[in-house]
């Protein structure tokens, strides 16, 4: 693990109640700034080693964002993924950041869409890759692993304290044998998802954000899960800003028609279709899906005017 620099900054954000949020920063401290929200699992390192660089070469500043229960992010339950964007509003202003993109993993893609609801004149666009689709309203799309979750809901929430210890201690056990532990899982996945968990880079930026990012506590996931099966507190039609879709055509995590199905119904979005990529196949071209949302909006971001 020598190999994988660290961040160029790393700490915690005072939110509201208390709290406090835990982020990662790659790059420029003066560029134009991108918000990189986690996948379900993950944590504020879970970002390409790729990206990093690149950050480092454009003057682009890169900063991953742990939602709470993982990394040092105190836990809570919001009461929805909108109510979110109220401590990253926080999080913006004290890294003294005006304007922002945001990219969405997976499990990190509603929270980024909630940004580009909540904060247009904040957010100049929004990248979702492989993201997860609403449950619940007239937004929700139907089928896929997610509505699992949804049948679980109940005891998701009675359990949700104990199931985050566990996943806690779960990870900890696993921690030394946590390269042996992702071969495994990369054995079972389909081939796009497989190939790229065999590439060096990508190996070692999940370890990276395994032993890392996720060292003190592993309750978010149970919390995702949780607002996933529940109204997001935003309809897919109030994300006025760009939003630009990447999702693997044979992604078996979050099925290609939830994607589509979300940016049909979004009123400013392109899907580009990952051609035989399974879920993680939007890391594999982190590059591009940067490039693609630098050219929305203006180029430079501007610090907050105290």
């Amino acid at each position: 693990m020598s190999n994988v620099r660290r961040p160029a900054l790393e700490g915690t954000v005072a939110v509201r109640d208390d709290r406090r949020l835990s982020f990662a920063e790659y790059g420029s401290r003066r560029g134009p700034a991108i918000v990189w929200m986690h996948g379900t699992p993950g944590a504020r390192r879970q970002i390409p080693l790729e990206i990093r660089e690149y950050a480092d070469r454009q003057d682009v500043r890169i900063i991953g964002l742990d939602r709470p229960g993982i990394g040092s992010s105190t836990p809570y339950l919001y009461p929805d993924i909108l109510d979110w964007t109220r401590d990253l509003e926080l999080v913006l202003d004290t890294l003294a950041i005006d304007t922002v993109r945001l990219i969405g993993l997976s499990g990190g893609g509603p929270y980024a869409l909630a940004a580009g609801a909540a904060l247009p004149e904040r957010v100049h666009g929004v990248g979702v890759l492989g993201g997860v689709a609403p449950t619940q309203g007239e937004d929700a799309a139907e089928g896929g692993i997610i509505q699992l979750a949804v049948s679980l809901a109940p005891l998701l929430v009675l359990a949700r304290v104990p199931l985050g210890v566990a996943l806690t201690q779960g990870i900890r056990l696993v921690r030394p044998l946590a390269g042996p532990a992702l071969d495994l899982y990369a054995a079972v996945q389909p081939p796009g998802d497989k190939n790229l968990l065999s590439r060096p880079e990508f190996k070692a930026m999940f370890l990276d954000d395994l032993l890392n990012g996720s060292r003190f506590q592993t309750s978010a996931p149970v919390n995702d899960l949780i607002l996933f099966t529940r109204p997001w507190g935003f309809d897919l039609a109030d994300v006025r800003v760009p939003v630009r879709w990447w999702h693997g055509d044979d992604d078996h995590i979050v099925p290609f028609r939830h994607g589509q199905h979300v940016v049909d119904r979004l009123p400013d979005a392109t899907m580009s279709v990952i051609d035989g990529e399974s879920h993680l196949g939007g890391l594999g071209i982190a590059r591009e899906v940067v490039e693609t949302l630098m050219n929305l909006g203006p180029r430079r971001a501007t610090a907050v005017r105290h």
